[in-house]
């Protein structure tokens, strides 16, 4: 396919990666960092340690079945990464190689992908939705209004305080994160608040049974957490996108969702962003 224009290009910069900022609030160097390559040539492993950015992703073949990739951080194959493929997918799409819908293959899975308002969304599935647990939040220091649990193939606790300060000023417990999963079945924390400006919703999302602390953009946590506020009727009605912040201290993320409301959650959840070239 027309791959390879992208390769000629990236040849006459001498094999450099492109890098991508991901996700990035507006006016913020925010969101995660990628480095793109043309190819999957030679060591990959040694070439995303060269290129020293939290995500590396290179471009195996581009075809009629979409963009096939392979993902690495500086120190292992990370098998897929929805920042990478969103990073890859705009710069396609600039080059005029990509049609407004595709798909992107991680590890052996296809991931649909449909641009929508200058951004390209990935399909993240249904979202179920239930009632929250019996949960003792006091250790870690947080007051809710609302404790739910949702789950697109992950159970994550959605926990939703009254103010943006509230949010912003939680000094998270990995420790206790942890054990508050093991006490409610879950393996995420979502902490938001729709005292969020002029975005729907502000969250932070921790994982610490997932093997992270805190993540800087998660699509699958806003999938779920989009669930969430659908079911409890918190979104605007006859919106085509729902607009999050994510406020991980020091590398603040903007995610935009589309949805369809179902009793008990929302369906054909698509989470993804905004992704601009950070080495022009």
């Amino acid at each position: 396919m027309a791959g390879g224009n992208w390769h000629n290009t990236c040849q006459m910069t001498g094999l450099s990666p492109l890098s991508y900022r991901v996700y990035a609030a507006p006016r913020t160097e925010g969101g995660k960092l990628v480095s793109v390559f043309a190819s999957a040539e030679g060591d990959l492993q040694a070439h995303a340690a060269r290129a020293g950015t939290p995500l590396s992703v290179f471009l195996e073949k581009l075809d009629d079945t979409g963009a096939h990739l392979r993902v690495f951080t500086p120190d292992r194959d990370k098998g897929d990464s929805d920042s990478a493929a969103l990073a890859v997918l705009s710069h396609l799409q600039v080059e005029g190689q990509i049609a407004d819908v595709s798909s992107v293959w991680m590890g052996g899975q296809e991931y649909p992908a449909q641009l929508c308002g200058g951004e390209w969304l990935l399909r993240q599935g249904d979202v179920a939705v239930t009632g929250g647990p019996e949960a003792d939040l006091g250790p870690l220091g947080i007051q809710a209004n609302h404790l739910q649990i949702a789950s697109a193939g992950r159970p994550n606790l959605v926990v939703t305080v009254p103010t943006l300060d509230d949010l912003t000023r939680f000094q998270p417990d990995f420790d206790r994160i942890r054990q508050l999963g093991h006490a409610t079945d879950t393996t995420g924390l979502i902490l938001c608040t729709l005292d969020a400006g002029r975005a729907d919703v502000a969250f932070r999302a921790f994982g610490p049974l997932r093997g992270f602390g805190e993540d800087a953009a998660s699509s699958n946590m806003f999938a779920c957490l989009v669930g969430t506020l659908s079911v409890r009727g918190a979104l605007p009605e006859n919106e085509p996108l729902v607009r999050g912040l994510q406020l991980m201290p020091g590398a603040p993320s903007q995610l935009s969702a589309q949805y369809a409301p179902q009793p008990g959650g929302a369906s054909g959840v698509w989470v993804g962003g905004a992704a601009r070239r950070s080495n022009e």
